[in-house]
């Protein structure tokens, strides 16, 4: 489906959606770099090689296309989660009153983060 504004719209597998931009270097978020073919008319050669070796990895092994796929989303992911948890961290310190240390819920999302953040951290070590 296709999601237009507020209106989802189911098309046909062989449908094509082509976007044009005039920025020199448009920038997508991860999940939606995945799910796109992405053309860049300003070609350098080391760019050119790139884009090739992606399409060659994507026809010869498409597994290892997915798993690179796979992994620049949960990427993402775990970044959104990174900041997730600071913005919990600096609102629950906003709002604290007093001593910092006699904040139960403050201390526990401290611990519960420390814990997130170093699975994350783990786990972007086990992808490079």
């Amino acid at each position: 489906v296709i999601k237009i504004g507020d209106s989802v719209i189911p098309y046909h597998p062989d449908f094509k959606f082509y976007l044009t931009s005039k920025l020199p270097n448009p920038h997508y978020a991860p999940e939606q770099s995945v799910k796109l073919t992405i053309l860049n008319f300003t070609v350098t050669m080391e760019g050119l090689e790139d884009q090739l070796l992606g399409i060659t990895v994507a026809k010869e092994r498409p597994d290892l296309d997915e798993l690179k796929n796979s992994l620049v989303v949960s990427g993402a992911k775990m970044a959104s989660q990174l900041k997730e948890i600071e913005s919990t961290i600096l609102k629950l310190l906003s709002e604290s009153e007093g001593n910092i240390l006699d904040d139960e819920s403050l201390i526990n999302t401290l611990s519960q983060s420390k814990v997130t953040s170093n699975e994350i951290n783990a786990k972007a070590e086990e992808a490079a």
